[in-house]
């Protein structure tokens, strides 16, 4: 069992839940009605937010838990708390203004690449040592 693992799926789930409703508020606070994607450029940000969050979660979801499978029930939660708090920074500076997205961006980026390429390495030892 792996509930820290599910615990930090759960959050990624909220997370995404959160970013998701801030782009139906944001669609009624700047006038942009569906199907338009532009028209305003603090729409647009809200917008890149959904999608780059979107986008990072197909790899990190299961980065994370063939990590935390493969290396470590503890780690690999550990790091994906991380990302989780990378993507809450990104989200937070990119409301904001564009440029403000890269910190949080690289935390997340730099942890989701620890957990894709970790989960590789415990594949391989695993296939090697059976």
């Amino acid at each position: 069992m792996f509930p820290w693992t599910g615990l930090i799926t759960a959050l990624t789930l909220l997370l995404y839940l959160v970013i998701t409703i801030n782009v139906g508020r944001a669609r009624a606070k700047y006038k942009v009605l569906p199907p338009q994607m532009t028209g305003n450029p603090n729409f647009e940000r809200v917008v890149r937010v959904q999608q780059n969050t979107l986008e990072q979660m197909v790899l990190f979801l299961p980065a994370l838990w063939l990590f935390s499978f493969y290396v470590s029930p503890l780690w690999g939660p550990g790091i994906g708390a991380i990302w989780v708090v990378g993507r809450i920074v990104y989200a937070w500076g990119y409301y904001q203004a564009a440029e403000k997205r890269m910190i949080g961006f690289g935390i997340s980026s730099l942890s989701g690449m620890v957990l894709l390429l970790g989960s590789l390495v415990g594949i391989i030892l695993s296939l090697v040592q059976s």
